[in-house]
């Protein structure tokens, strides 16, 4: 089982990071190992829609479709794969420190299968790094802004 959970303090307000991190348009500018997100269903996001996305992570190229399971605007994002290399579980969550200072979270969880149970514990450890520096990506892009 992989269980990666990180989080980041951001100036800017619990609308503005929730409602950019939210986008999955916005995820190929913050994500360091996404390179595209392709909307499989309707705009705007909410429970079932369906992004397919493309990105590299431990030097694969991997493509895999997330399902929004749960959603509620500016305090949790739910999405789980329904298709791609391993079961997979992203959740963010945003709280308001203040007016200014939003708390993010961001949760990687599935088991890995095949082969890829092999590398868990590495595979946590290397989620644990990119998800850091996936949230000081972020937090860079909201604060200049």
């Amino acid at each position: 089982m992989v269980d990666v959970m990180t989080e980041i303090k951001i100036r800017c307000s619990l609308n503005t990071v929730s409602e950019y991190a939210a986008n999955p348009d916005n995820a190929p500018k913050w994500y360091i190992n996404i390179h595209s997100a392709e909307w499989q269903t309707q705009k705007p996001l909410t429970i079932g829609s369906r992004i397919a996305f493309k990105a590299n992570f431990l030097g694969r190229e991997l493509a895999y479709v997330y399902e929004i399971t749960e959603f509620s605007p500016g305090q949790i994002l739910i999405m789980k794969t329904a298709n791609g290399p391993f079961p997979m579980e992203t959740t963010y969550t945003w709280e308001a420190i203040d007016e200014d200072v939003t708390r993010m979270t961001l949760r990687n969880k599935g088991n890995p299968t095949g082969f890829s149970k092999l590398f868990a514990p590495f595979m946590s450890w290397m989620m644990k790094k990119a998800n850091k520096n996936d949230l000081k990506k972020i937090k860079n892009i909201l604060e200049e802004a």
